[in-house]
């Protein structure tokens, strides 16, 4: 299966990875439905104009921009209505959005378990569990009845591991990442008995780790952590390097092309592993130079605002 007219559905498209995906399908040919929570800029570093939105309106036969709160079923169930009243069918669907630690605790998102509240971990598996099921249930239907598709999910974590027995266990404990990593243990596990269940179908269901990615409001939480010291503050020459979101793209487009009859189905891999093994480079041909110099500026602003 190549990419070239074939429909494929991407959450988180507005921005971050999910804008570097729906720019290389629109190279290769595809057509995309598009869907964010919101099209607006946020203002923050990595987010702060809408040319990207400007350029998806002027191809109105390739793409389709949904405004959709995966939180929401209602609104899962109005874009999955759009993109069958534009295309007709979905070919590929891409599991991209996700609730951030720091959305929901600005600005580091760094808290202790004991200080979330039930709403904190409501919040964050309606969209990153139960919205990325909602939404696949309803576009693998087409994918079914033609008997071949595709559904890759990128919001898993590196600080996750699959241990024997189907557990799982973090990596850093002391990250402070509740709820967010324990909803994306629950995502990557639900896909794993998915690409069982499907694979009759000739679906492929593949999960991917994306690593650690300057996505929007990256800057502004990193300075926030360095200001108070905190740890995982991104300090320079230490921890790991920043990469861009274009590091996800070869493996994303791969993956988007297989057929469960490909033996490429019911697998996680790490994103940076893959693609040093296949000659495209580890972090130094994927860091986010600007990182850095993103940093010092949301440090300022922050010194400037004291």
């Amino acid at each position: 299966m190549t990419l070239r007219d074939k429909v494929a559905v991407i959450t988180g498209a507005a921005r971050g990875m999910g804008r570097a995906y729906v720019k290389d399908f629109l190279d290769e040919g595809a057509k995309i439905a598009a869907l964010d929570l919101s099209w607006k800029p946020t203002g923050f570093s990595g987010d702060k104009d809408d040319a990207f939105y400007r350029q998806l309106l002027s191809r109105p036969g390739d793409v389709i921009t949904v405004t959709c709160d995966l939180g929401d079923p209602e609104q899962v169930e109005s874009a999955y209505e759009a993109t069958m009243e534009k295309f007709g069918t979905a070919d590929i669907l891409i599991n991209n959005a996700g609730v951030r630690q720091r959305d929901l605790f600005p600005p580091t998102g760094r808290i202790t378990t004991l200080e979330t509240s039930r709403s904190d971990w409501e919040r964050m598996f309606d969209v990153t569990v139960f919205g990325a099921m909602d939404l696949t249930k309803r576009f693998i239907q087409p994918m079914i009845e033609k008997r071949r598709g595709s559904i890759v999910t990128t919001i898993s974590s590196g600080a996750l591991h699959h241990s024997h027995g189907g557990a799982y266990m973090a990596l850093r404990p002391n990250s402070r990442e509740v709820p967010y990593q324990p909803a994306k243990a629950a995502i990557l596990c639900a896909m794993f008995y998915l690409a069982d269940e499907v694979r009759e179908h000739n679906v492929a269901v593949n999960i991917i780790v994306p690593g650690h990615t300057r996505s929007t409001g990256f800057d502004e939480q990193n300075a926030f952590r360095r200001s108070t010291g905190a740890a995982g503050a991104g300090q320079p020459g230490r921890g790991p390097t920043a990469l861009v979101p274009e590091h996800m793209v070869p493996l994303v487009k791969l993956l988007a092309q297989q057929e469960a009859s490909s033996g490429v189905t019911g697998r996680c891999f790490d994103v940076m592993t893959w693609n040093m093994e296949h000659g495209l480079g580890g972090a130094e041909r994927w860091a986010d130079t600007e990182a850095e110099a993103g940093i010092q500026a949301a440090l300022a602003s922050l010194g400037a605002r004291s």
